[in-house]
């Protein structure tokens, strides 16, 4: 379904490849979680994944196909497949959880419609159902900046979810939010997951989620897989290669 074929990143400037020949594949059904240090290439792998970013080297395959032939508009259609969600939410404050959910549906718009903020009956209708199945429906008129930090990560889920994808991203989606809220996301995530049949890809510095929720573990280390198995098998000497002994020592 999803193939990372030898795929390097360097950024301008940068002495170190951001992404170091990276062979990868995901299949539908796939619950994985990227572990990593900060600066590790998590949220460049994310990136390069649903297009946004370019790549020194190598190719990533939707679907059989390469994204670099990929057509302007053929590349905006394949982003459509995958909903993502981020750390700082990115929701606009002042708009209503409604409004909020409902830019997930601007890349199936025209941008005429996007600007003057006019949705279908039934567009309104699905972002209603999206809205419930997060767990939100008495909040759908509640501007977004009197919401708690987890009420607005459950936003940017249906948000994700209103775009019908078959790919759900996450980049760091629980690093702002206190352990229990961050455990609570996380199996919402999950939940959406297997009611959707998608395939899951979430970086997160929380090992023991990642060992709770996710069939598979991916370790990155200066822009190197180290470890792909499964989460079961990402053991004290994982963690060790992974995040270093000092590290250890404070778990």
């Amino acid at each position: 379904m999803l193939k990372l074929d030898d795929i390097s990143v360097q950024y301008k400037g940068s002495a170190h490849a951001a992404l170091s020949s990276v062979n990868l594949s995901f299949e539908k059904g796939d619950f994985v979680c990227i572990l990593g240090k900060s600066g590790a290439g998590k949220s460049t792998l994310i990136r390069t994944i649903n297009g946004l970013q370019p790549l020194s080297s190598g190719e990533v395959y939707w679907k059989g196909d390469p994204l670099s032939s990929k057509t302007e508009e053929e590349a905006r259609k394949t982003r459509r497949e995958m909903g993502m969600i981020f750390q700082h939410f990115n929701l606009v404050p002042r708009l209503s959880v409604l409004q909020n959910v409902l830019t997930g549906m601007f890349g199936h718009r025209s941008s005429f419609k996007n600007l003057i903020g006019w949705f279908t009956t039934e567009e309104v209708r699905r972002a209603k159902e999206v809205i419930a199945e997060v767990g939100l429906s008495e909040f759908a008129d509640r501007r977004v900046e009197h919401l708690s930090g987890g009420q607005k990560q459950r936003v940017g889920i249906a948000r994700a979810l209103l775009q019908k994808p078959e790919v759900l991203l996450g980049d760091e989606p629980v690093a702002s939010l206190d352990p229990g809220t961050s455990s609570h996301i996380f199996s919402l995530i999950k939940q959406m997951h297997d009611h959707h049949d998608l395939l899951t890809i979430i970086n997160v510095h929380d090992v023991s989620l990642a060992k709770k929720f996710a069939g598979r573990i991916i370790a990155l280390k200066e822009g190197k897989v180290i470890f792909d198995g499964k989460a079961v098998e990402f053991s004290d000497r994982e963690y060790v290669e992974t995040y270093g002994s000092e590290s250890y020592e404070l778990v």
